[in-house]
């Protein structure tokens, strides 16, 4: 039977030297609550912080993708860790995706990882897999911790991203979005742009840790699958299960911070009271309550915080907290299908923003606005929203930041275009 075993990793070993360690293998992920960085404990949070690298067996599956996981989960009865990127609602709603895609992140990717090392609590367990390893190889692999090199970083000139789509073009689409609104056809979308550049050289690992020194979130998420990279700062949980309790907790929003104690408390209460941010999370809200039952036992749905006020280094949000209890007729899989894309990436209704959010936008989003984490053995799961974040395709040397806001029909344009920067600014300051 396979199993793992745990064996304790000595104080002295870091994050940063698992990481250099870990993101040498093909596949790797690293998922870090930043618990101490952001001020803010997370209950849900499994670990503060989970590196799992090296792949015994993975799944990457175009027809019946959900169906195909749960029986991957299944037969390996072991963690999993990967990917489900936004294009998979082709093949839940049957719709299609015909921009460019410069990154190419499969539709979905999970893989049984041969490592993965745990922090909690300020105490890191490797878990190894007995089929491959046994306690003597799992001492060797912390010598090499122990006695690694420090990873050289590339230097690289600064990489000033390019716009996919310029002020100009950008507010002529709001404005079509907006006449989509007026007409009834949606209430509110999620309206996205990319920021670009090509042929270049990064050093994933030594971003990803700039990055999350910058903007520490208790989504980030380092994430290597062969020459493709992902360095996401998500502040935001997609979906959660713990037992028979789903959790969702979606972002509508977005403040920066102030320069002082009293400009960041105008800001912070003006956020809380701005009709327009309110008015969007409600929206929603609703259209999560309504995907979550789906799969819910009768009357277990429920809003458990409403627009709470959550702060951050760079930014603050207003983050709402949605449960419900599973169904027994539904498995884990069957709750992030009927879920997935996440609301607060696509719009109400959410078949019809998503049409229109493919009329007017010019890239195919691909991993943005999907999600990344993990499924336990017992079926528990973690996954996030994929924002804030940098891609990269390190054989094409492409690399490329999307950020987004949400339009209704009392937005303005010009604050949604300016929000968009915000957003962006985190990632420009990390390729500096």
């Amino acid at each position: 039977m396979q199993q793992r075993k745990a064996i304790r990793l000595p104080d002295e070993i870091t994050l940063q030297q698992l990481l250099n360690w870990g993101s040498r293998f093909d596949t790797c992920m690293l998922l870090d609550s930043n618990s101490g960085n952001t001020g803010q404990k997370d209950p849900l949070h499994a670990f503060d912080f989970c590196l799992a690298t090296g792949s015994i067996s993975n799944i990457e599956a175009r027809v019946a993708p959900f169906e195909n996981l749960y029986r991957f989960h299944q037969d390996c009865n072991d963690w999993i860790f990967g990917h489900f990127s936004y294009d998979l609602k082709n093949t839940n709603y049957k719709l299609h995706s015909d921009h460019p895609d410069h990154i190419h992140f499969p539709l979905l990717h999970f893989f049984q990882p041969r490592y993965v090392f745990l922090s909690n609590d300020d105490c890191i367990h490797l878990y190894y897999h007995t089929d491959h390893d046994d306690e003597k190889s799992a001492h060797i692999i912390i010598e090499k911790l122990l006695t690694q090199a420090p990873t050289a970083s590339i230097k690289a000139a600064a990489i000033n991203l390019q716009q996919r789509m310029t002020k100009a073009a950008y507010l002529e689409s709001a404005k079509k979005m907006l006449q989509h609104i007026q007409l009834g056809d949606i209430y509110e979308a999620n309206f996205c742009m990319e920021f670009y550049e090509e042929n270049v050289i990064v050093d994933a690992p030594g971003l990803f840790t700039k990055l999350n020194s910058i903007s520490p979130m208790p989504f980030a998420a380092f994430y290597r699958l062969k020459d493709h990279y992902l360095l996401c700062a998500s502040p935001e949980r997609f979906l959660a299960k713990r037992g028979d309790r789903l959790i969702s907790q979606p972002i509508k929003g977005t403040a920066r911070r102030g320069a002082t104690e009293a400009e960041d408390n105008e800001i912070a209460a003006g956020l809380l009271n701005d009709r327009k941010e309110l008015s969007e999370n409600i929206m929603i809200t609703d259209l999560v309550r309504n995907d979550l039952s789906i799969t819910a036992l009768r009357g277990s749905v429920q809003v458990e915080e409403l627009t709470a006020l959550k702060t951050y280094p760079r930014v603050h949000q207003l983050v709402t907290t949605i449960s419900s209890r599973l169904d027994s007729r539904f498995n884990w899989c069957d709750a992030i299908k009927s879920s997935f894309p996440m609301g607060s990436m696509t719009g109400a209704p959410k078949l019809r923003a998503m049409q229109i959010i493919e009329d007017l936008e010019k890239t195919r989003r691909g991993l943005y606005s999907g999600s990344v984490g993990y499924v336990t053995p017992e079926g528990d799961f973690d996954f996030n929203v994929v924002i804030r974040s940098i891609q990269y395709n390190q054989s094409t040397g492409y690399i490329s930041a999307m950020v987004g806001s949400a339009l209704t029909a009392g937005c303005d344009p010009e604050k949604e275009y300016d929000e968009c920067l915000l957003k962006l600014s985190t990632m420009r300051k990390a390729l500096e």
